[in-house]
């Protein structure tokens, strides 16, 4: 059945809200899932008892003989997890790719003759897969000559790394061009850049709240902000996904009750979520979650690594999707890394905002500056995707994005398979569930030169294994419609297919099977 995530919406926001899907699987799915883990996690015992008498050797590191009397250092779940599931199925991750990340890339054979503890190159390679994983939502990573003179010119101009911190000699004007490119970009007052996407996260939450503060986090919130507001010190409470009824009750049990024991009130409340979620493909219902913000007088963190540049009619992320104004959100986070083609990451705001992270910041003041060369990259897709070079090759790329995206979403969705997330989201994750599945569907896919992300625990919940597709503007019609094609035959061969919904061929169409309607 399709879930709706509770709360009201009005205009924009409901419609996208309605867009949305995540349907749950049927039953003998969940307990063949749980099942399959049991039947391995079984064998997982036995092998630990093998390797504890000596038939069996053990290639991970382990406490030594005159540890033993320490805290353990390895004996846990996650552990058991890696040693005996994790390392039957390695193979499937941190492939070695040889090419460029563009719509089509080559990858490096690579075999294991001790069942994945070690693996070993064979100096094939495998040519022109089509690539269904990388960020490259608007085809920035490319090699073509012409649209990189300009970062060849400020590599020699400059050099590859800058040395030093931008608050000694590392500020160069390329970085303050640059900040003022995303400033107005993004239609605020002002704007930083980091040399590291995952840290203007986890450097930069610290330097906003700290104890005696209170954080509300999305439940399937990146690591990265997960780690930044634990290091912050500030209380986080967890509210369910995109639920504004679960948000709006903790603002308000936090706004009446005030800090556990003292009961003063909090010094700041920050309200923390990402404009498309990586795991999900779902999209931030923006428009109440600023309403709750204004209603309740807290602060609103909105990290927009997936969806800057990926959504809205000019691609400026969700507050043009949901036309709402850049203004209403406190502190806008971004990163450089996949829209881009790029790296590093960045905050804007309000001037204030940002003139108190550039003494406070930790990524600010200790982290080297943004290489150069990296720096112009971004200046140079940026200006293409607001059409300050004098063409609209990136008013073409977004609606290209666009296109391939609604396009892919409903194709799945006519095949049988469960897919989630938001129609305009280019992060489209189809769920396998069973670990076997998982493991099959990701060699089946490489076999017929797709190359895929498969995602499980501790990724994502144990029972909610997925393989995570993003799409490019780089892609053609004819590359989705063959991975399309692939797709149709292994879902098939290995029973994929667990959709009970029947959808029309127009996307926004659908109808429930009688048995749907019946549970």
């Amino acid at each position: 059945m399709t879930t709706q995530k509770n709360g009201p919406g009005t205009g924009v926001a409901s419609r996208q809200h309605r867009q949305e899907s995540f349907e749950q699987a049927p039953m003998y799915v969940a307990v063949m899932t749980y099942l399959g883990f049991g039947i391995v996690t079984l064998f997982g015992y036995f092998r630990d008892f093998l390797r504890a008498v000596g038939i069996e050797k053990c290639h991970l590191a382990q406490e030594r003989e005159e540890q033993k009397d320490f805290v353990p250092l390895y004996q846990d779940f996650e552990n058991f997890y890696t040693r005996n599931l994790y390392m039957r199925v390695r193979d499937n991750w941190n492939r070695p790719v040889c090419s460029l990340p563009g719509p089509v890339f080559d990858l490096m054979e690579r075999v294991s003759d001790d069942y994945n503890w070690t693996f070993r190159l064979t100096g094939k390679t495998i040519h022109n897969a089509i690539n269904m994983g990388s960020y490259n939502y608007l085809g920035f990573a490319e090699n073509n000559t012409d649209f990189l003179k300009t970062v060849a010119d400020k590599l020699c101009q400059y050099g590859v790394g800058v040395c030093s911190t931008r608050q000694e000699i590392g500020n160069l004007g390329i970085h303050e061009e640059l900040e003022q490119l995303v400033a107005s970009f993004l239609r605020v007052e002002s704007s930083m850049i980091f040399g590291m996407g995952f840290a203007t996260n986890s450097m930069n939450i610290p330097a906003l709240v700290g104890k005696g503060c209170l954080i509300l986090s999305d439940e399937v919130n990146h690591t990265s902000l997960i780690l930044g507001a634990r290091l912050s010190g500030a209380t986080i409470r967890v509210f369910k996904h995109n639920n504004m009824h679960s948000l709006e009750k903790m603002l308000s049990e936090a706004v009446c009750s005030g800090q556990p024991r003292t009961h003063r009130p909090w010094k700041k409340i920050l309200i923390m979520v990402e404009g498309i979620y990586s795991m999900e493909g779902s999209v931030v219902r923006l428009p109440e979650i600023i309403a709750l913000k204004k209603k309740y007088k807290a602060y609103l963190y909105l990290d927009e690594a997936h969806s800057i540049g990926a959504v809205g009619q000019t691609g400026r992320g969700v507050t043009e999707l949901f036309n709402v104004n850049p203004a209403d959100v406190d502190v806008m986070m971004g990163t450089f890394t996949k829209s881009f083609g790029a790296a590093g990451g960045y905050i804007a705001g309000k001037k204030e905002l940002v003139d108190y992270l550039r003494s406070h910041s930790h990524s600010a003041v200790y982290a080297s500056a943004m290489s150069p060369p990296v720096t112009e990259q971004i200046i140079r897709a940026m200006k293409c995707i607001m059409g300050n070079n004098g063409s609209t090759e990136g008013i073409r790329r977004i609606r290209q994005l666009a296109e391939n995206t609604r396009y892919f979403r409903a194709r799945l969705k006519e095949m049988g398979f469960i897919i989630y997330g938001n129609d305009d989201s280019p992060v489209v994750p189809i769920l396998l569930y069973m670990p076997g599945k998982v493991v099959a569907f990701a060699r089946e896919m490489l076999e017929r030169k797709i190359g895929v992300v498969v995602v499980g625990f501790p990724a994502t919940p144990i029972s909610e294994a997925r393989a995570r597709f993003c799409l490019s503007a780089a892609h053609t019609r004819a590359m989705l419609n063959q991975v399309l094609h692939h797709l149709n035959e292994v879902g098939d061969g290995l029973c994929l297919k667990f959709s009970r919904l029947k959808y029309s061929s127009c996307p926004d169409l659908h109808e429930e099977t009688d048995s749907e309607l019946g549970s």
